[in-house]
C-alpha cells in the first residue's frame, strides 16, 4: 500500500547546505540572511520592501499594532478561515467582527462585508484561501465607498484615510491577481513560510505593503523593526560593529524576528520556487478534470483574474454531509492517502463560541464545511501519487 502524506516540507540538500553554511558561520539569529531574504521577497512581490519574522500570525499582529488598531475599533474577516486570521484581532484588543462567505463560496460575502461597516470600522482582513486571491476591485469599492465613515486615529490611518485592507495571505506566496502578484495588491498582505506551506523556512512569515502618502518605505521598515525586536533602536548584528554596543529601547515591544537559520531555507526554496508552483498546477488540473464528473465540486485554481499558488486542492462531496465526509477520510486513509479539512469555520471554535458567535449566524460557511475535503497536493508528490489518489476516490465513490 502506498503512503501519500497530506503536505510534506519538500526540503532538498540546497535547503541542508544553506543551514550547515550559517551554522558554520557563527551568525544564526537575525542578520545578513534575513535581510537579503527580505530584498528578495520584496523584488519577487514587486514591492519596495518586505520584512521577515517569525510567523504570518506575527505579521498580521504588527501590521494592526502599527496603525494603533485596538480597544473600541472592529475589524472584519472571514467566518471561513484558521484561527490566526480573527485572533490577532483579539491580541490587539479590537472587537472581532466575521463575515459569512456567499453562498457555494470560500470567499466572504461582499454584500454582507459592506453591510457590517461602521464608524469603528479600522480593518478589513480578507483571506486568499488555498492560494486564491479574493476580489479585491469589489473590496476597494467598498472601503472607499464608506470613507466618510472612517475616523483615522493615529498617522498611519491618516496616511491611509480609509478603512485599511490587511490580506491574509498565509496561503497565497506567488498568486496573482489581474497580473499582480499577491503582496503588490493589497494595502498590506502578510504571507507564512510555516512547515505546511509551499515556500517552507520551517515557521516563520512575510509582510509587504504599498506605498503610504507621506510615510517612506523605510520609516514604515524601521517601525517594523522596532515592534518585532523589543522597542531596541538597534538590532544584534547593528550592535557587534565596534563600540557600537549603545542602545535605547523606545517602546515596550514585542519579540517575533526571524532568524539566519530559517532565512537560510528559504532562500533555497525560493530558488526552487517557480518549478514548485508548476508542479502543483500540473496536479490540480488533473484533479480539476478527473474528479468533477464524479460527485465531486473541485475549486477552481487558474482563469483570466487569478493564477494560484495552489496551496491546497480543496473539494466538495456533492450533496454529502459532514458524516458522509468524515467516513471518506478514514477510508482514504486506509489506503494510505492523508486528506484533511479546511476549515472548520471560526465561530464552531469554543474559543469564539465564548466570544457569543454562533454558527447558525453563518449558514453558508457551515455548508462549506459540512461536506469539503482537502486533498493530498505537496511537490514530493509524483504525477503517478496524484493519478493513485483520483483511482481510489473513483473506486470509493462508485461504491456509494
Amino acid at each position: 500500500m502506498r503512503n501519500i502524506p497530506f503536505s510534506p516540507p519538500d526540503i532538498s540538500e540546497a535547503e541542508i547546505e544553506n543551514v550547515s553554511e550559517v551554522l558554520r558561520s557563527g551568525w544564526i539569529t537575525t542578520g545578513p540572511k534575513t535581510k537579503l531574504l527580505e530584498q528578495r521577497i520584496a523584488k519577487y512581490c514587486g514591492t519596495n520592501k518586505a520584512v521577515c519574522l517569525n510567523s504570518a500570525t506575527a505579521c498580521m499582529e504588527m501590521i494592526l499594532r502599527l496603525f494603533g488598531i485596538g480597544e473600541g475599533d472592529e475589524v472584519i474577516t472571514s467566518a471561513y478561515t484558521y484561527t490566526a486570521s480573527a485572533s490577532v484581532v483579539c491580541h490587539v484588543g479590537a472587537k472581532l467582527v466575521l463575515v459569512d462567505t456567499a453562498k457555494d463560496s470560500y470567499q466572504m460575502d461582499y454584500d454582507m462585508l459592506a453591510d457590517k461597516i461602521t464608524e469603528k470600522t479600522k480593518a478589513i482582513i480578507p483571506v486568499d484561501i488555498a492560494g486564491v486571491m479574493c476580489d479585491y476591485d469589489r473590496i476597494f469599492e467598498i472601503v472607499n465607498s464608506k470613507k466618510h465613515l472612517f475616523k483615522a486615529n493615529n498617522e498611519y490611518q491618516k496616511a491611509l484615510g480609509r478603512i485599511l485592507v490587511m490580506a491574509d495571505s498565509a496561503h497565497g506566496f506567488g498568486s496573482e491577481y489581474k497580473g499582480k502578484k499577491s503582496g503588490s495588491v493589497s494595502d498590506f498582505t502578510s504571507f507564512s513560510f510555516h512547515a505546511v506551506k509551499n515556500l517552507t523556512t520551517a515557521e516563520g512569515g512575510a509582510l509587504t505593503w504599498n506605498p503610504l502618502n507621506g510615510i517612506s518605505d523605510d520609516e514604515i521598515y524601521k517601525q517594523f523593526m522596532l515592534l518585532s525586536l523589543h522597542g531596541q533602536s538597534k538590532d544584534a548584528l547593528a550592535k557587534t560593529q565596534l563600540g557600537a554596543w549603545e542602545y535605547d529601547i523606545v517602546s515596550p515591544a514585542y519579540k517575533c524576528n526571524m532568524t539566519d537559520i530559517m532565512a537560510a531555507i528559504g532562500h533555497a526554496q525560493l530558488d526552487r520556487y517557480e518549478g514548485m508552483l508548476d508542479k502543483r498546477k500540473q496536479y490540480l488540473e488533473k484533479y480539476e478534470k478527473e474528479l468533477t464528473g464524479v460527485g465531486f465540486d473541485v475549486l477552481k485554481h487558474y482563469d483570466d483574474t487569478v493564477q494560484s499558488s495552489g496551496h491546497l486542492c480543496l473539494t466538495r462531496l456533492r450533496g454529502r454531509d459532514s458524516s458522509f465526509r468524515n467516513e471518506f477520510i478514514t477510508k482514504m486513509a486506509e489506503r494510505g492517502i492523508a486528506c484533511n479539512v479546511h476549515y472548520k469555520p471560526i465561530p464552531m471554535h469554543t474559543a469564539y463560541k465564548n466570544l457569543g458567535f454562533d454558527i447558525a449566524d453563518f449558514p453558508n460557511a457551515y455548508a462549506q464545511f459540512e461536506n469539503e475535503v482537502s486533498l493530498p497536493l505537496n511537490t514530493k508528490m509524483t504525477l503517478d501519487d496524484v493519478c493513485y489518489v483520483i483511482d481510489t476516490i473513483k473506486e470509493l465513490m462508485g461504491d456509494n
